[in-house]
């Protein structure tokens, strides 16, 4: 098997038990995901199989979607409902409606975010949630987000609900921790839905119970490699153009039966004449570079 499954993961599993349970249902060894949901969190949750594993780093780098409820009156030590409510931290007043849209200006467009205590960042080589776990120091580094939309769609009582659209690498449970301490009252996650990842949407993704029924016939709902990286320029390669792509070695435009791209910083899709991608490579001193060859 060889493509993009989308998955709308329920809540519960974790990333990996849901890679864990295709491999075992599919018989497809070969999977793996391209950014990691927390087990409270369900949504879309996009898996790559087979030889589509070699492009998860041209898959992870997009926006994302959520849907968000943040709790008001509560810090926890995992920055989400599934942590220990932190003693004597948080339990102030709870904002009005216009105190709160106010503090959500703040965490709109680029600032610095630290990432949670109980996150797979790694410092001296540990992952902070194994440190954190131990009860030892956990100092993380803040790290540059950039925050697209944030909107407030609805409150009841001490729930808010919120949509957000950040760059990868940003975390929804920071998001609501930091908004518990700019309000004075506490806050942590409560719950959570990724919408959208990149160009695809959980409107396209299967629900995990018809995966694990499917079994390899989930093969039928895989998207082409190819089309899952749509957005990206595409050429298309003669037959010598082919041989040469396979063996890595850098194609000029008499390699190509359609049109030539300009030099850019993203990658190229290289497809055969049947329109199978072949390689994505990138163009620059006149040719195309093969990076990363499937065929």
């Amino acid at each position: 098997m060889d493509g993009v499954l989308l998955v709308d993961k329920p809540s519960g599993p974790t990333s990996h038990d849901i890679v864990a349970r295709l491999r075992s249902v599919s018989g497809e060894r070969s999977i793996g995901h391209t950014g990691t949901l927390d087990p409270l969190a369900s949504g879309l949750l996009p898996l790559v199989l087979g030889r589509a594993t070699r492009l998860a780093q041209f898959l992870t780098g997009g926006d994302k979607t959520y849907d968000a409820v943040i709790r008001l009156g509560s810090f926890t030590d995992t920055d989400d409902a599934q942590g220990q409510a932190v003693p004597d931290a948080g339990g102030g007043p709870r904002p009005d409606d216009a105190a709160l849209d106010a503090a959500l200006t703040a965490f709109r467009g680029t600032f610095l975010q630290v990432p949670p205590r109980h996150s797979a960042k790694k410092i001296a080589g540990h992952k902070a949630y194994d440190l954190a776990r131990q009860d030892r120091p956990v100092d993380l580094d803040p790290v540059s987000v950039t925050v697209r939309s944030l909107d407030l769609i609805s409150r009841s009582g001490d729930d808010v609900r919120l949509t957000v659209t950040a760059t990868a690498g940003f975390y929804v449970r920071a998001l609501a921790r930091d908004i518990g301490q700019a309000l004075g009252c506490g806050a942590h996650l409560a719950a959570l839905r990724r919408t959208r990842s990149g160009t695809f949407g959980v409107e396209q993704a299967l629900p995990f119970a018809d995966v694990e029924r499917l079994g390899r016939d989930v093969e039928r709902h895989l998207l082409s490699p190819s089309e899952a990286l749509r957005d990206l320029a595409v050429v298309t390669v003669t037959e010598l153009g082919l041989r040469r792509a396979r063996h890595g070695n850098p194609l000029s435009p008499e390699h190509l039966s359609g049109r030539w791209v300009p030099p850019g910083a993203a990658p190229v899709r290289v497809l055969d004449e049947a329109g199978r991608l072949v390689a994505l490579a990138y163009a620059r001193g006149g040719a195309l570079h093969p990076s990363v060859v499937l065929s």
